[in-house]
């Protein structure tokens, strides 16, 4: 069986599309159109991550392209790059980042809490290892219900004690518990590990006590 994937490792695209400081405005945007993405990480030096230029940063060069912003009734941030030309005058910073063995509901977390689409994946010294992004975080969702059942039955029913009579089938990620199960207290337990395997999209309990 092929084991589901847990960390940022396992999904993230490890080839990223990046640009340094003095990278254009022209020249970011069509890395982004070349590359269909939504933000770019901003590098220095061997490789270190230092910001984070997305598609928002960019936009209000486009937005106050007649109307130029003043420090009075806009944002500093828009001001600043309503006016930017290069990276280091767009860009985030810090950035945004995540370790390769974040697991996949951590970094969604950063993702929704962050309100960002993309993520860099970074060293323990910020060294840009590869890239992760809300799809990338959704292929677990492409696993196989055969798959998803094979590692209920072999890797969650024998760590919870007393689940010998329970049975497992999937069906579009939904996973049904039907068969009997001695000690109704195992319930939780039991729904809690089952819905931590990568690909479940739901859970429904047909159990009966014997």
């Amino acid at each position: 069986m092929t084991a589901s994937p847990h960390t940022v490792s396992d999904v993230m695209t490890h080839t990223a599309v990046a640009v340094g400081r003095r990278a254009s405005y022209k020249e970011i945007v069509q890395l982004m159109e070349q590359w269909k993405i939504s933000a770019l990480p901003v590098l220095e030096g061997e490789g270190r991550v230092i910001g984070v230029v997305s598609e928002a940063d960019l936009l209000p060069k486009e937005e106050y392209r007649v109307d130029v912003p003043t420090a009075s009734d806009r944002l500093p941030s828009d001001v600043a790059r309503a006016g930017a030309v290069c990276a280091e005058e767009l860009m985030s910073s810090p950035a945004v980042t995540v370790h390769p063995d974040a697991t996949l509901a951590e970094a969604a977390r950063i993702m929704a809490r962050r309100h960002v689409k993309r993520l860099p994946v970074v060293d323990r010294v910020g060294m840009l290892e590869g890239v992760v992004s809300r799809g990338d975080l959704l292929k677990v969702f492409l696993r196989s219900d055969e798959e998803i059942a094979a590692e209920i039955r072999s890797g969650v029913l024998p760590n919870v004690p007393n689940t010998t009579g329970v049975e497992v089938s999937v069906r579009d990620g939904v996973v049904v518990l039907g068969g009997h199960l001695d000690d109704r207290a195992l319930v939780p337990l039991l729904a809690r590990a089952v819905r931590a395997v990568e690909g479940v999209v739901d859970i429904r309990l047909d159990l009966t006590r014997v």
